[in-house]
């Protein structure tokens, strides 16, 4: 099941990275405005937010694996459908539809490690995240020129193939069980998180909102999304406005996307072997400080050192992701709380790259938009040592009220 797990969080960024790239393309041919392009650009948090929060209850109804197979046809039909139509509101839905069914997969991923490698979170959580950090980086390589050859459609539309690949590993699965409960059996060995007792699963019947260590994972989480989203925004105008050339601006983003890589790898193993992982985020945390004082004090002079630091800082979105499954006990828990930090955490971030350029544009500088940003890290850490507590969610949750 690794392969599926893979092959899932390779789909989960692709919406938003096989676009940016050639969305000038797009708006020449489909007559965006500013607006509605605004209204793209925050498209990937609502959506992640909305449709996170949701993919629970489908899940509870449904069962992981069918609700997993749904989000994905779900993606690729969305991106097929982008790719035919000729109006800017329909090319807009249709993308909320595509980004809909990679926010539900970001939800379902983490109780999928939790039910089928309970012993190996820390190591499949570092291989999916870093596949995750892999798709954001790699797709932009080959739009562009995706486009050139074969037109913007074929360009975006192309990508809707990864996630039928991605569904087929879950459709086996889903076959083989089929054909067990016919034969009686129980095909994989694993129980259901629906067959887990109330009293095994340490309060199964209760709320993730109700417990202290969801709220700081879902702080932490939202916190690091909102300045991550925040860094894309806006970092190429920083570094242009502090006298860099466009192209060298959109150079260090890029290089801002690739230093994601060995923290999604390094950053869940290292979770899993800490009892308390506070001092791996409080040291990310750092990194975010000193990459802003930086930008805010020195920008040019110390671009490269600045733009490390904040690559490295993005290493707390692995941690969080391997913390869902290290602080739960089932599949069960994993799934409630990968909702709620998903679902609160990316709601939080919404307002985050809007926020920054209205600081900016109403003081005419960077540096106060910087300092919004700072605080957000102030309370990215403070939220971080409730997340990273040596407790389990299904004991600090309250049981639902008897009916």
């Amino acid at each position: 099941m690794l392969l599926g797990i893979v092959l899932v969080a390779l789909n989960l960024r692709i919406a938003i990275a096989a676009v940016s790239p050639i969305l000038d393309i797009v708006r020449r041919d489909v007559a965006f405005d500013d607006t509605l392009a605004g209204l793209l650009g925050a498209a990937p948090l609502v959506s992640f937010a909305v449709f996170g929060s949701l993919a629970p209850l489908v899940a509870r109804r449904w069962g992981l694996e069918p609700t997993l197979v749904a989000a994905m046809l779900l993606s690729g039909a969305g991106e097929v459908a982008r790719s035919t139509t000729e109006a800017p509101a329909a090319f807009i839905a249709w993308s909320v539809v595509a980004l809909g069914g990679m926010g539900m997969g970001n939800v379902l991923l983490p109780p999928l490690v939790k039910r089928y490698f309970p012993d190996r979170i820390g190591a499949v959580t570092a291989a999916y995240s870093m596949t995750m950090a892999f798709s954001t980086t790699t797709p932009p390589l080959l739009s562009v020129p995706l486009a050139r050859a074969f037109g913007w459609r074929v360009s975006v539309g192309s990508w809707s193939a990864l996630a039928v690949v991605a569904v087929l590993p879950w459709c086996v699965v889903l076959a083989r069980r089929a054909a067990a409960r016919r034969r009686g059996l129980d095909a994989d060995r694993r129980p259901r998180a629906s067959s887990v007792p109330a009293a095994r699963a340490g309060g199964g019947a209760g709320r993730a909102w109700r417990s202290p260590l969801a709220w700081g994972l879902a702080v932490t989480f939202g916190m690091n999304s909102l300045n991550t989203y925040a860094l894309f925004a806006w970092l190429p105008q920083i570094l242009t406005d502090a006298g860099l050339a466009v192209e060298a601006g959109g150079r260090w983003v890029g290089l801002l996307a690739i230093l994601g890589l060995p923290l999604s790898f390094a950053g869940p193993l290292l979770a899993a072997r800490m009892r308390n992982p506070w001092p791996l985020v409080a040291l990310l945390a750092a990194c975010y400080v000193s990459g802003y004082l930086g930008l805010a004090l020195s920008p040019v002079p110390g671009t490269a050192v600045w733009i490390v630091l904040l690559g490295l800082a993005q290493g707390v979105f692995p941690v969080v992701l391997a913390l869902i499954n290290l602080r739960t006990r089932t599949a069960e828990g994993a799934t409630a709380l990968s909702g709620f930090v998903q679902g609160v955490g990316y709601a939080v971030a919404v307002p985050g790259p809007v926020l920054v350029g209205v600081v900016h544009e109403a003081t005419g500088s960077w540096t106060p938009a910087l300092a919004v940003l700072l605080v957000t890290v102030g309370v990215l850490a403070v939220a971080s040592t409730v997340a990273c507590r040596p407790a389990v969610l299904e004991d600090t949750w309250a049981p639902r009220p008897a009916r």
